[in-house]
């Protein structure tokens, strides 16, 4: 097709998804042309859809359109390479895009293309053999009929997620699949949720595929599944399939309700989940035809918008920079970690606690100042074990080694072969130092000691003690088990073994790492320390609590920054900005009135659910008397600026190596939204780090195109 002109032009760069085609004969006497993807890679590079692909794909159709024509074949299918039917589209080819009308050619594109799979004059199938994403779901969903492996790890649309839509078929074809409510928890709900992936009988039980089969025989049981139904002999009943009473009634009212949780979880800024919300409500009474005209212009526009580019900066710093911190120093001087030990049994040191024995397999010990709270923190750990037996998340000997591993004590003697131990007690300078320099008595010298401090300084903890190269910073975020990143804080004397042991231990826990300097609030609470700290001091000075909240919505972060010292703490949320006012009193606010919300022990009103129903009158009261309000839009500037202007003070004094880093942080540490970038993306394009510094953080901005 000329308009694909395009496209098609030569990709030297693009990773090609082959499509080959072989007959295989059947047990009826018929004959099926199966498709197999492969770009020729092993598994750690998934196929991918870029333009190339698409139409060599789209080319292999139409010869065997022709061939069913003839008569030659009497069904086609397709599956992919082992392991792997396809990753979707090729994000690095879709993020070059450099306008909107390529855009859409690249959205009718892939209609174009798996479009044909509805088109044969013969039964169509798909094997979903293994990792289907985005346009890997949207295979299937254009053929007539699916089957999956039972041991599929990862099914899903993602595409909300990264800032677009399911844009080759799948708004408007998985709905009339399998019903509006578990098409909205595949493509909206379970991209909100970090993202969830769905198993091969999850995705089997919603519907998406008709068959289900064991791996072992996967391909064999699916053409026999195949020769049935093209013989006839096997009828497919789709349950889940939409009727009359779910268009009329269950279809509208499921919008709605998605909508609302979208609003009230993420709120408005984030285009991709109201453009996904319209194409599912139309998907009710329009056809094929239209629905994915539909898609074409919606990802024409995501795919052309800031909100997407931002997306494709964020994933490009999870999948790749994160994976190869900067300043890392070589693995091979890491130290093995044979056994933890862990200062403090409150709720932060069991987390840690079960999280090193779930994950490095190796005795743990938690010491406190008494037996009984020893005792305590013991027992959770088990009953955190026993949870996991029960949800059928570890097997029983499992459970029974775990907790084996696990012990408490008062003695710090019982420390003495330990090559890790992390401190987890409150927030109080002397009090780190002298558990420091006491269990230095009794490990050896070689061993590591890590600190979880979140804004001390890592080199004062240390000071007292007669080995402080083998310090660092281990700052983990709550919940423990779900937030992935960890601020490894090097100071002036950390040893590059020491550095190296706790950033290959932060990669065993699972975790992503990133190397600051030794600062107050290092990365993520510095940050968070200059926005509440901006907010306080605008209700300080007499600025209503609903217009600071107002003032910080097109950040687009998860939550106010009310709700977020709520979350954290009113006395720590005081604590760190104490800290911070101290380090740099000429750049952060401390507030008295925050102390005196601490006492009140709250901010909001809320129902008997936890609901916030407003602010409480109590609170009001407090910060009462400021004479200097401002308006939303004046404190939404005034922050910007604030953090254009600290986070480049922080690149000047190497707090992290780049931008990225900072972006990084704050996307696994605080919940910056993919669509954001995280903020240095999003501060360019406000024009605040031109108003801060006179430059940019990227070059180019990041931006969209039209």
């Amino acid at each position: 097709m000329a308009q694909f002109d395009t496209l098609r032009q030569p990709a030297t760069d693009e990773v090609v998804t082959h499509s080959y085609v072989r007959d295989i004969p059947l047990k009826s006497g018929k004959t099926l042309a199966l498709v197999t993807l492969d770009n020729g890679k092993d598994h750690t590079r998934p196929n991918t859809l870029g333009p190339t692909s698409l139409l060599q794909f789209a080319s292999v159709l139409d010869e065997q359109m022709t061939r069913a024509k003839a008569g030659e074949i009497q069904g086609l299918a397709v599956t992919g390479k082992p392991f792997i039917l396809a990753a979707g589209a090729d994000l690095s080819k879709v993020s070059e895009i450099p306008d909107r009308a390529t855009g859409k050619e690249m959205a009718q594109l892939g209609h174009y293309a798996l479009g044909k799979l509805g088109e044969f004059s013969v039964p169509t199938f798909v094997f979903i053999n293994g990792l289907a994403l985005g346009g890997g779901v949207e295979i299937p969903l254009n053929a007539d009929y699916r089957t999956i492996d039972r041991s599929v790890p990862a099914l899903a649309l993602p595409e909300v997620f990264l800032g677009i839509i399911p844009g080759w078929g799948g708004a408007w074809l998985l709905p009339n699949l399998i019903g509006i409510e578990n098409a909205l928890k595949v493509i909206i709900e379970n991209p909100l949720k970090n993202n969830r992936m769905l198993g091969g009988q999850e995705a089997f039980e919603l519907g998406i595929a008709d068959a289900i089969f064991e791996p072992a025989n996967f391909l064999e049981d699916s053409l026999k599944w195949a020769d049935g139904v093209i013989t006839g002999t096997i009828k497919v009943k789709r349950p889940h399939e939409p009727g009359k009473i779910e268009r009329t009634v269950k279809w509208p009212i499921a919008i709605d309700l998605a909508e609302k949780m979208v609003s009230d979880r993420i709120g408005k800024i984030a285009l991709s989940p109201y453009r996904a919300l319209e194409l599912l409500k139309a998907a009710r009474n329009t056809d094929k035809k239209t629905g994915f005209e539909a898609e074409d212009n919606a990802l024409a526009d995501l795919i052309s918008g800031d909100q997407f580019r931002a997306s494709i900066y964020a994933f490009t710093l999870v999948q790749k920079r994160a994976k190869r911190p900067a300043g890392a120093p070589d693995k091979a001087l890491a130290k093995p970690v044979t056994k933890v030990g862990v200062i403090g049994a409150g709720l932060m040191a069991r987390q840690f606690a079960l999280l090193f024995v779930r994950r490095l397999r190796v005795p743990v010990i938690i010491t406190d100042l008494d037996q009984g709270r020893v005792d305590e923190g013991v027992a959770y750990i088990q009953l955190e074990i026993a949870s996991l037996l029960k949800k059928g998340r570890i097997s029983a000997d499992e459970s029974n080694r775990l907790r084996a591993l696990v012990s408490g004590t008062t003695n710090k003697a019982d420390f003495a072969d330990c090559d890790w131990v992390i401190e987890a007690i409150f927030e109080e300078l002397e009090a780190k130092q002298n558990v420091f320099a006491d269990v230095e008595q009794y490990i050896s010298p070689k061993a590591i000691l890590a600190t979880n401090t979140s804004s001390l300084s890592v080199e004062q903890i240390a000071a007292k003690l007669k080995h402080p190269e083998r310090v660092v910073g281990f700052h983990f975020f709550n919940p423990v088990a779900i937030m992935p990143l960890i601020e490894v804080v090097k100071t002036s004397k950390t040893t590059d073994e020491a550095l190296s042991t706790a950033m290959v231990t932060a990669a065993q826990l699972r975790k992503n790492a990133v190397i600051t300097k030794d600062t107050p609030g290092f990365v993520v609470n510095r940050i968070l320390a200059k926005v509440l700290g901006e907010a306080m001091h605008a209700v300080d000075t007499g600025t209503p609590f609903e217009v600071v909240e107002e003032s910080t919505r097109p950040f687009g972060l998860p939550m106010t920054p009310f709700e977020l010292l709520e979350l954290v703490g009113l006395k720590v949320g005081a604590h760190v900005l104490d800290t911070h006012h101290t380090a740099f009193p000429d750049r952060f606010f401390e507030s008295a009135n925050l102390h005196k919300l601490a006492d009140l022990g709250h901010i909001f009103e809320r129902d008997s659910k936890g609901k916030i129903k407003g602010i409480d009158k109590k609170a009001r009261e407090i910060v009462t008397g400021g004479s200097a309000p401002m308006t939303a839009k004046q404190l939404q500037t005034r922050i910007e600026d604030g953090l254009a202007d600290e986070i480049h003070r922080m690149l000047e004094d190497k707090v992290v190596e780049a931008a990225e880093d900072v972006d990084l942080c704050l996307i696994l540490g605080a919940g910056y939204p993919f669509q954001m970038g995280g903020a240095t993306p999003y501060l360019d394009r406000v024009g605040a780090s031109e108003r801060a510094f006179g430059d940019t953080f990227h070059h180019p901005v990041i931006r969209g195109v039209q």
